[in-house]
């Protein structure tokens, strides 16, 4: 996986580092499960292995990118004994026009890791703005995936502490799948749509590829706001990731899924899945709460959200159907 030898464009390259208090196993697994990267990687909003195995794949990544969100197929070489994984962007997305990179985890001597990210990457035309703006993404992106990966590797996934809280709410809608989605899709027309929802500012640069920053009020009277990117689908499913979250997450992703029911039915779900910050108990940003509490307000604030969206949207497929 190598740059094209007859392009005469700049190649930059970069090497990111940073050290891991974990085995160096435990931090490959989480390098090469590309579906797991949302969770644990800031500017993943989605990831899908398109197709391979865990030795060669190809994978479809969904990430923010200088504010922007952005979607490209990479070809993923992985090698768990030598715990390297090699990347090179099939269908590079402008204004990239050739990238490529190495993940390579070794032990440190003191059974951590040692992490390397290494990009090297061209510009489209070569064009000196185009690749500075994307010095800036690799650098803002590496950075960040660095440091969340040396959180998620000391601090675990969160499954058996309780760290992580996985949820769903679901309506049956009697009405045209298609109204049910665009109720969704349309969320700058939530203010005017949902009480809950105060403001929405979206941006929406490529079809199906979302940014919103969105103001909402708590079933207890308080305001929030949040940032998220989201992937559209359109007929099947919207998958987003907060951006911005309450300071007591450290992540926040969410699906909503439409599915036939038959005899003119649609099940709509709204999944979250949730993981506290565990620096964030029980101080200030918890409001005092336990970790019992902190995901019983979680579960009550986000599926309150979801459950008023939802009837919503029932309300309005249906009445879509209806001719009202």
């Amino acid at each position: 996986m190598t740059l094209r030898e007859d392009t005469a464009a700049t190649i930059r390259h970069t090497e990111h580092t940073t050290r891991i208090a974990a085995p160096p196993d435990a931090v490959y697994r989480i390098v090469a499960d590309v579906t797991s990267w949302p969770v644990h990687f800031p500017p993943t909003v989605h990831a899908v292995r398109v197709s391979g195995d865990d030795r060669a794949e190809r994978i479809r990544i969904w990430a923010l990118a200088n504010g922007a969100l952005r979607t490209w197929v990479s070809r993923r070489a992985l090698d768990a004994g030598a715990r390297t994984v090699e990347f090179a962007q099939a269908e590079p997305s402008a204004p990239v026009a050739e990238m490529r990179g190495t993940w390579r985890i070794t032990p440190d001597g003191d059974g951590g890791s040692s992490v390397a990210l290494i990009h090297d990457y061209a510009a489209v035309d070569d064009d000196p703005d185009a690749l500075a703006l994307i010095d800036r993404a690799v650098e803002g992106n590496s950075t960040a995936e660095l440091d969340a990966l040396r959180r998620a590797a000391e601090i675990g996934d969160g499954d058996g502490d309780g760290l992580t809280l996985e949820f769903s709410d679901g309506e049956l809608v009697h009405g045209p799948l298609e109204a049910a989605y665009d109720f969704v899709n349309e969320c700058d027309r939530w203010p005017e749509r949902l009480p809950h929802v105060l403001r929405v500012a979206l941006t929406e640069d490529e079809p199906g590829l979302q940014f919103m920053e969105m103001d909402t009020r708590s079933p207890d009277g308080s305001a929030h706001t949040t940032a998220s990117g989201r992937v559209c689908v359109p007929g099947e499913r919207i998958v987003y990731k907060q951006t911005t979250t309450p300071p007591v997450m450290r992540t926040h992703n969410g699906e909503w899924l439409f599915e036939d029911a038959g005899g003119g039915a649609v099940r709509v779900t709204s999944r979250h899945t949730v993981v506290i910050d565990p620096e964030a108990l029980p101080g200030p940003a918890a409001g005092g709460m336990d970790l019992p509490a902190v995901r019983e307000k979680i579960r009550e604030t986000l599926g309150a959200n979801s459950r008023a969206t939802l009837r919503a949207a029932k309300r309005y497929a249906e009445n879509e159907r209806s001719g009202k």
